[in-house]
């Protein structure tokens, strides 16, 4: 049992399937997602997303623009099946966290044991400046992790094709920037005794990120400084 829970994260791209599970994600939902893209002034052959995850909330936010453009616009919410761990950053291998931070896609896999998936860069080299380790994180389908983002067979149906689209229209790293939750001084606060000294200065860092992603409605850009993100403006 371990064993097969341990698993549920993992990449598993010799796993055989004769289902093409992109097909059938774009036979199910192509129309749809591209009546919203069109809504939007949007269309997959110039797409850019970033997806913005909240811990506390369950909730996975893909935001979109043209190619063209440089700022995002919420495209659409998604809820988060289930989630692993506590608040605070992932530390270790099997350590059951879901990773606190910026993050991009790095590989996709349309024959995952869970349905769809996408990997993230954990450890980024934030991660790897404090020793953090682990491995294969990822947004993927059923609902079912210890430390990934599930979204069900049916969701990342759809947000697999936007990311794919993007990918397709150039987009190298999607980014995907993951919080523990609103980084609100309030919401701080409200957490900031559940946690250790360096638990709290990390989410202040974090806040950082957030405060400027709102404000600006642009992908992050970012240099790992003193063990801290220093985040360009």
């Amino acid at each position: 049992m371990i064993l097969l829970i341990t698993l549920s994260c993992q990449n598993q791209p010799k796993q055989q399937h004769t289902e093409d599970r992109v097909a059938v994600a774009k036979e199910e939902k192509e129309g749809q997602l591209k009546k919203l893209l069109a809504s939007k002034k949007l269309n997959t052959e110039e797409l850019n997303i970033l997806l913005v995850a909240y811990k506390n909330a369950d909730r996975l936010e893909l935001y979109a623009k043209a190619t063209t453009e440089s700022t995002y616009n919420l495209l659409h919410t998604y809820p988060i099946c289930k989630r692993s761990g506590i608040l605070g950053p992932k530390k270790a291998e099997g350590d059951k966290q879901v990773p606190e931070g910026f993050y991009h896609i790095d590989r996709f896999n349309p024959q995952s044991l869970y349905y769809l998936s996408l990997g993230l860069n954990y450890p980024n080299e934030l991660d790897k400046s404090l020793g953090y380790t682990g491995s294969d994180i990822f947004i993927h389908g059923k609902c079912e992790t210890v430390g990934c983002l599930p979204m069900t067979d049916d969701l990342i149906k759809e947000i697999y094709l936007y990311a794919l689209w993007a990918k397709e229209a150039g987009q190298q790293n999607i980014p995907v920037y993951i919080f523990p939750f609103e980084m609100t001084d309030e919401n701080i606060a409200k957490h900031k005794a559940d946690v250790n000294e360096a638990t709290l200065a990390f989410w202040q860092n974090l806040k950082e990120g957030y405060d400027l992603l709102l404000k600006e409605k642009k992908e992050l850009h970012f240099k790992v400084l003193e063990k801290k993100y220093g985040f360009e403006k």
